[in-house]
């Protein structure tokens, strides 16, 4: 009997494995990683330095353990190159590797920077363990980050550096943090907290070039001002890695696309995770991924069983001043009704109606999430 085969040891691929142990102890599983497959949670990666955490201390688990623990092989420091869906089979770095099932738990690479100068090979993103690894040791003895970047990963980084005592320069083109998800006065009060930490906000810019200075680097941004910096810290966006989904003839979009039951176009390839487009919705968060394991753990097992999300709000880890986010549906009509108060932002996005489609909470507003959720839910 073939082995359902997953690909990638992220967040998504082994909470799909521990939820086929819980539906099934016995049948052949293997785990394919290109990294050492331990096994920490990635979200943890923006908020370590406040924890005082390095990258070993991240990591809860080496992939022996969790072979053995979950049954399971674990092929670490191993890359698929491509997969030849006719014969249910991936091709490894050492060999060949049939498939019952394969399942793509690739996760999402960094955007380019897309920067110019003798400075931009210095840029660092953090995306992984060896990442974090790399940006703690560049940052040691230093005291200066600037930050690319003002989105949800970007704000976290902010936070957790300032915190840690750094001076931090955020560059976002938008003209308020998390723009896309969160209206202006939602957006201004997280840069005022941010900032009565010690950010320091550069709205409505990009960084084009970052040049070699005699202490550090230089930021120039695209009006021409420039920033002096130790590290430069790039956080403008994921992107889903579809590369080996795509060489294969399997359709992608933004991400691999799916249906609800997170079936590709081949037969007996799913995708989950940063890397899944389901049903034209990319949600690369934390709680979106545990439905879509417990929803394919099932379907896995005989069971078939379509991801159906609850409302899912989003924690963004910013202490100076949180923020509970839950986005309307894209293409919702209505807009926010927003609500001001000293400690904190309560936005509500209604229909013509009056009808509850998503909110964004901020500060002490942050308490009423429960509620708002449950109405959303009903």
């Amino acid at each position: 009997m073939h082995p359902i085969v997953i690909v990638g040891s992220g967040l998504a691929g082994y909470t799909l494995l521990k939820e086929l142990r819980k539906r099934d102890r016995t049948t052949p599983i293997t785990l394919v990683t290109a990294d050492d497959g331990a096994f920490y949670a990635k979200p943890n990666l923006s908020n370590a330095l406040a924890a005082k955490k390095t990258a070993a201390d991240l990591a809860s688990a080496s992939a022996e353990k969790l072979a053995a623990d979950l049954n399971a092989t674990v092929l670490a420091h191993t890359r698929v190159h491509a997969i030849d869906t006719a014969a249910q089979r991936v091709h490894m770095d050492n060999g060949e590797l049939a498939y019952s099932a394969l399942i793509l738990a690739l996760g999402a690479d960094p955007i380019p920077h897309g920067l110019s100068g003798d400075g931009a090979a210095a840029v660092l993103a953090v995306n992984d363990l060896t990442d974090y690894a790399a940006f703690r040791k560049a940052i040691d003895g230093k005291k200066r980050i600037t930050v690319l970047g003002g989105g949800l990963i970007g704000c976290e980084f902010a936070n957790d550096l300032a915190h840690a005592g750094f001076a931090v320069d955020v560059v976002h083109l938008g003209d308020w943090p998390l723009e896309r998800l969160i209206p202006v006065e939602a957006g201004q009060r997280l840069a005022d907290g941010l900032a009565a930490l010690g950010v320091n906000w550069h709205f409505g810019h990009t960084a084009r070039r970052v040049e070699s200075a005699s202490e550090g680097y230089q930021v120039v941004l695209d009006d021409g001002a420039t920033i002096a910096t130790d590290v430069v810290l790039s956080a403008i966006g994921l992107r889903p890695r579809i590369q080996l989904a795509q060489a294969a003839g399997i359709a992608v979009g933004r991400g691999i696309q799916t249906s609800r039951l997170l079936e590709t176009g081949a037969p007996n390839v799913y995708a989950m995770g940063d890397c899944a487009e389901v049903e034209g919705l990319n949600l690369p968060y934390v709680q979106p991924l545990m439905v879509q394991a417990r929803a394919l753990a099932a379907t896995l097992t005989g069971t078939p069983t379509p991801v159906i999300y609850p409302p899912m709000p989003v924690m963004v880890k910013t202490p100076a001043h949180p923020v509970a986010v839950l986005p309307p549906r894209m293409g919702a009509s209505g807009g926010w009704k927003v609500e001001c108060n000293d400690t904190g932002i309560c936005a509500l996005h209604v229909d013509e109606n009056g009808v509850l489609q998503g909110f964004a909470l901020t500060g002490s507003e942050t308490g009423r999430r429960a509620t708002l959720v449950k109405e959303l839910a009903a």
